[in-house]
């Protein structure tokens, strides 16, 4: 039986791309945060937040509205 490989559904790409984007920008728009939390599944919520702690880990001074959005997600 040949293999069928499914094909990311519109919200899973726009939701890889945006994650890539954050790990790639140093100072990533609160617009596109809050775009990558209106996307994201439960189960996608711990990558999100590991992906914001190792932004901030790689800052002096950290930015405070990423704090806090890894504490909301984290509550």
């Amino acid at each position: 039986m040949p293999e069928t490989h499914t094909r990311p559904e519109p919200r899973e790409l726009m939701l890889n791309l945006l994650l890539d984007k954050v790990a790639e920008q140093r100072f990533p728009s609160l617009a596109m945060l809050d775009l990558v939390e209106s996307l994201l599944q439960p189960d996608e919520v711990e990558i999100y937040v590991r992906l914001l702690v190792r932004r901030m880990r790689e800052e002096n001074y950290p930015s405070l509205p990423i704090m806090r959005r890894i504490v909301a997600l984290t509550e």
